[in-house]
């Protein structure tokens, strides 16, 4: 007999609908300023049609993460303020690099992100593996992001 945890369910749902639809929200309001394809771009630049697809995986894991820990209580001020404070900073970025179009900005601040994203995934990690080692996609994929800011600053 399957039993399901409703309550669980619930608590995944919430924890994993945050990102995602912040991150929706900031894709909609940036949507009119996108300028990416017009780019001149670094050798190892993917095609636009990637970054919806990553960034919703990466904030399912985000989501994931925080839920594991939040469903065995292994939350506190130090884990939720970086997984907060790393949310917000990933929020901000796109409006920085594509409405602002500020890009040695932007790319000082997705290398904030990165950091961000790396002390939470050591601290997820110091909490619970599962919820660190699903925050490594995340962490090499700010990094990635921030070569590719770094050189569409430079090249454009």
């Amino acid at each position: 007999m399957i039993i399901i945890n409703w309550k669980k369910i619930k608590l995944y749902a919430g924890t994993i609908l945050v990102p995602v639809a912040l991150g929706g929200l900031v894709g909609f309001l940036i949507s009119g300023s996108m300028d990416y394809e017009s780019l001149k771009k670094p050798v190892l630049a993917p095609p636009p049609a990637l970054f919806p697809v990553v960034w919703t995986i990466l904030y399912i894991l985000m989501g994931v993460s925080y839920g594991i820990l939040k469903s065995r209580d292994l939350l506190d001020f130090d884990v939720s303020s970086v997984y907060y404070s790393q949310l917000i900073v990933n929020l901000i970025w796109p409006l920085i690099f594509f409405i602002l179009k500020w890009r040695l900005f932007a790319f000082i601040w997705i290398a904030v992100l990165a950091i961000l994203a790396t002390v939470m995934a050591v601290r997820f990690y110091a909490k619970n593996k599962t919820a660190g080692l699903l925050q490594v996609p995340y962490v090499m994929w700010t990094v990635f992001a921030s070569y590719l800011n770094l050189f569409v600053y430079i090249l454009n």
